[in-house]
This record gives C-alpha cells, structure tokens and sequence, in this order.
C-alpha cells in the first residue's frame, strides 16, 4: 500500500473512532455499478434512481479524472449524491471512500440523511476488486454495511474490443454478480451472441441479461445478495491483501470548460471532426452544454465512433450557465483539441434553433 494510502486510511480510522455508539439497525445494502468507460452505467443509475421503489438511495459517483459531468447529468433525480473525481475510486482514493461511508453512516444515524441503500458508480477504468475489498479490510465499513452485488454493464458495440485490449474489462467481468449487455440493438444477434460466450468464459457464475437504455427489473439488481466471498477469492485468492493495482497509462482525461455560449452547430461539426480523426482513440466523451438560445441544459455524450445530444432541466435562476466537456482516450492531442473548441463559440449571428441537433440519440 502507497504512503498516500495508509495515510487517507488511518485518517479515515481515526474519524471513525470519534463518532461515538453504533446504531443497533441492520447493515446498509450496497451495490458496486462498473463497465467499461461507455458502456451506459449512468443510463442504468438514472433508471435505478428514477424508478417507484419507495426506497432512498446515497450514491457515491467516481469519475476518471479531475473534472466529471456525471454529477450534472444526475442532477434531475433528488437522491443523496456524493462525487469522487480525483482519481479511481480503486486506487489511492479509497480511503477517501471509506471517510465518505463513514460519514454518510453518521449523517443518518443524527437524522441529517435519509437512505436505505448505497449505489456507487465507479470510473470505467476500475478494477471492481480493491473497491469490494473495501467492505472487508476496514472494521467500520464492514459493520455498517454490507455489499449486495457488483452489477457489470457491459457495451455490446465495443466490449469484446475492449475484453481483448484492457485488464480492467476483464476484471469487471470477472467480478460481477450480474452481467448486463448494453446496446444489443447496434449489433447482429450474432455478433452479440459472441460476446455472451466471451463474457461466460471470464465469469461462469453471473447471470448475463440483455438490457436496452436500463431496462431491467429493479428485483434483478436490488437486494440480490449476489456477492459471494468465497467465489472471489477463487478468482483472486489474494483478494483480501492485494492492495496492487494499475491503469494503462496511456490512458487520459482531460477537460474544457467555459462560461461562453455555445452554437450547437459548431460543436456537432467540432465532434464530427475529432470522431473522423480520432474516434477509435476516443473511448469516451461526454459533457453538458449552454447552447445560445437554449433554455435546457444539453447533454452530450459519445464512445468510440458514436455521438449524440439530448435535452436535460432547464438552467436554474441561480445556476451558473457553463458548458464542461470531459475526453477520456488514449494518446489524445490535448492541445489540438483544445486549439478547434474555440471555433465552437457562439456569435451574434447564431440562430436560436438547436431542436434539429439536440433530438433524442444520445448515446447510453
């Protein structure tokens, strides 16, 4: 374990042990929501949120890199959110995710926080392992909660490219106790059958489930007590003191904001553009939009060769209108892209019509 991580874990002990008697109801349920960057996790959480369950949900967002967007895109559900988005939630930010368990526990137990169950979302470059080790090697976090499941969305477009080239998609097959195919309408029932029969080889034990934009039955997902220790650690035996973990390095984000308007047009020609030239090192962008004359929030997201916009709320009386654009890829020229966004700002010549773009594709 890293000096910065021992450091965040004693810190994190050390609050914990000030908090006094521990509430004598059950253990909070949590379930672990991975996938590959693209895959549609946020799709999936925003139905989990969105759905008639009468329950309360804290979910605990992780993005990969400095400045996330998924926050934003959540924003139109009235859930408990927490961000994480300096760094992978599976790597030396962990501590910081056990202070943030602690600390959600607290703020129930005082009656400041109503929830009866935890989701966390984790960047689409975590490895699910150091995440569910969490709920082991820290007392408190294991007293007070309990995992339920790791649910894995997996993109059926892009997964066996991304099951071929990355550990890290891997390992969230491997781990999960339910495996979810996305975007099975992009591909012939072959091509998805393939997949399947890969998946089935890194993970004999989850069931695999087609799913369209999150649809799936919330019993599916819920209080499935699917994580099973014994199971992982055939997997992993070492799953309990493995504190080793490691990205592609080649791998990197970064992000564009600005307060300028923005003309939709000249940001669809701008994505238009980089999907042309680097679209297969894209692994993922997305962002949320002020587009001149627009009331609403545009949310935009795209994977590989695939881009779309959508409407969210409108801009709130007090919100600051901004636009935040996050590209997630490998060897990505930062500056060039940089360099081609300033011809995205909007004019006094800019029409006020973003309907013809802005329409329903966006991607999951």
């Amino acid at each position: 374990m890293s000096t910065k991580a021992e450091a965040a874990k004693k810190a994190a002990e050390k609050e914990a042990q000030s908090w006094g008697p521990e509430p004598t109801d059950a253990p909070v349920p949590v379930t672990i929501l991975t996938g590959f960057l693209g895959a549609g996790k946020t799709t999936l959480l925003n139905r989990i949120l969105k759905e008639n369950h009468g329950e309360k949900i804290a979910v605990i967002e992780n993005e990969f890199g400095e400045e996330g967007v998924d926050n934003a895109i959540l924003a139109d559900t009235k859930e408990q959110i927490v961000e994480m988005n300096n760094g992978c939630i599976c790597c030396t930010v962990r501590g910081d995710l056990i202070r943030i368990l602690n600390s959600l526990y607290k703020r129930r137990t005082k009656g400041e926080l109503k929830f009866e169950r935890v989701v966390i979302e984790t960047t689409g470059m975590a490895d699910p392992a150091p995440v569910a080790q969490t709920f082991f090697a820290d007392e408190k976090v294991n007293e007070r909660y309990l995992l339920d499941a790791v649910i894995t969305v997996v993109d059926a477009k892009h997964g066996l490219k991304q099951l071929e080239e990355f550990t890290e998609a891997q390992q969230q097959a491997a781990f999960a106790d339910r495996l979810l195919v996305s975007k099975t309408d992009l591909v012939t029932d072959e091509e998805s059958q393939k997949l399947m029969e890969r998946l089935r080889k890194f993970n004999v034990r989850a069931p695999i489930t087609k799913v369209h934009f999150g649809e799936t039955p919330i019993k599916e997902l819920l209080d499935i007590r699917g994580f099973n220790l014994n199971a992982i650690l055939e997997i992993q035996p070492d799953f309990l003191t493995n504190d080793e973990h490691e990205h592609h390095e080649e791998v990197a984000s970064f992000y564009i904001r600005t307060e300028r308007a923005l003309d939709v047009r000249k940001v669809d020609r701008y994505i238009s553009s980089l999907i042309n030239l680097y679209g297969e090192q894209m692994l993922r962008y997305k962002g949320i939009l002020n587009i001149k004359g627009e009331p609403r929030r545009v949310v935009f997201q795209g994977v590989h060769m695939m881009a779309g916009f959508d409407f969210a709320s409108e801009w709130a009386e007090d919100q600051k209108r901004e636009s935040t654009v996050v590209f997630i890829g490998r060897k990505l020229p930062e500056a060039l892209f940089r360099e081609l966004f300033e011809d995205c700002y909007a004019t006094e010549s800019t029409p006020d019509d973003v309907k013809a773009y802005a329409a329903g594709s966006a991607a999951e």
